[in-house]
């Protein structure tokens, strides 16, 4: 019985994948993302385009495990993620295919997109470090290097080494020093840590905002979520913070992206060339900027006022491949190190 039921289910993934591959009028687009933001931006391209969207959302490494094993056969038309490590490991598996576009060519920089023209940016975030406002002028804070110094001792929140978040900071560290002074950094990090990782990057802010730390590593995407939080806690936490931007020794803060890539057996390329446009359209980044607290790719869209607030800062210049590069390096680093 269990066995026919799998039949069945496979037998249903087929169909459905079928369906998707011979409708004209749609594109099917593989997600890590998992933003309201996204989906009012897609129902705004199909009331544009009259495309249907379909969605299959799921962690990166799912996706691009589920594309392997479907192959010529998937319904994928593209690949939405977060991170520029996942779109280097689809590209480094040959999932992925060229978009020669001016206008993607004019709006991308270069250094927000794919060597190749592989994969682009759609959305930019900066992973930061975040402090109680009682202790401007206590914590000092200019170089992520220095956030392995013993004075930090018991004061530094951070969520888990499974999040890519913190494997592409890794990565970026290995990139900047070398894979010895990333182990060393990562140990000392541990060291520090107020008490083993858990929650996500809200969960660290607002702990620091209840005094259980005293810095948070996060995302500025999510600090900004919390400014208009319905949750008190969330809201009086942001309130009480301070986002400082460090940057490595020799480069800048580390900035990661969201991007979006063409699959390589695509069935309605046309359709997912215009979907990746309307993504980097002056409509779409407004949102990605105003409803999700992202930095937008499009120049010409003003980033959100709170994230305005959070001030200025210089982005670091490695190329974000050698993010999925060293991915490996890190996650390894951080098993030798405990970082759980």
């Amino acid at each position: 019985m269990k066995n026919s039921f799998l039949r069945l289910g496979l037998l249903l993934c087929v169909l459905i994948s079928l369906s998707y591959a011979n409708d004209d009028n749609v594109v099917n687009v593989y997600s890590h993302r998992h933003y309201a933001t996204d989906l009012q931006i897609f129902n705004l391209f199909t009331k544009e385009t009259g495309i249907k969207v379909n969605l299959v959302q799921a962690k990166a490494k799912e996706l691009i495990k589920r594309m392997q094993a479907e192959g010529s056969r998937t319904p994928a038309d593209v690949l939405i993620t977060v991170d520029a490590g996942n779109l280097a490991t689809a590209k480094a598996d040959g999932l992925l295919q060229a978009v020669h576009s001016k206008y993607l060519d004019k709006t991308v920089p270069s250094y927000l997109r794919d060597k190749d023209d592989e994969w682009f940016a759609i959305t930019e975030r900066a992973r930061v470090t975040v402090i109680a406002k009682k202790n401007i002028g206590k914590i000092h804070i200019k170089y992520y290097e220095d956030l392995a110094k013993p004075k930090y001792k018991g004061m530094i929140m951070v969520r888990s080494s499974s999040n890519i978040y913190n494997q592409s900071l890794l990565a970026a560290m290995i990139a900047h020093h070398g894979k010895a002074y990333a182990l060393k950094w990562a140990k000392g990090i541990v060291a520090n840590m107020t008490r083993s990782p858990r929650g996500n990057d809200i969960y660290q802010v607002a702990a620091v905002g209840s005094g259980i730390g005293k810095i948070a590593i996060v995302n500025t995407y999510y600090v900004g979520k919390m400014s208009v939080s319905k949750n008190f806690t969330e809201q009086m936490a942001e309130e009480q913070s301070k986002v400082i931007f460090p940057r490595f020794k020799n480069g800048g803060t580390h900035v990661n992206i969201s991007g979006i890539a063409l699959i390589k057996y695509s069935k309605h390329r046309k359709n997912a060339i215009r979907f990746m446009k309307f993504l980097l359209s002056k409509e779409a980044q407004k949102l990605f900027a105003h409803k999700n607290f992202e930095y937008p790719v499009l120049k010409s869209v003003k980033s959100a006022k709170v994230v305005k607030g959070f001030g200025k800062f210089k982005r670091d210049t490695i190329p974000l491949a050698l993010l999925g590069k060293y991915n490996k390096d890190a996650v390894e680093i951080f098993d030798t190190v405990g970082w759980r």
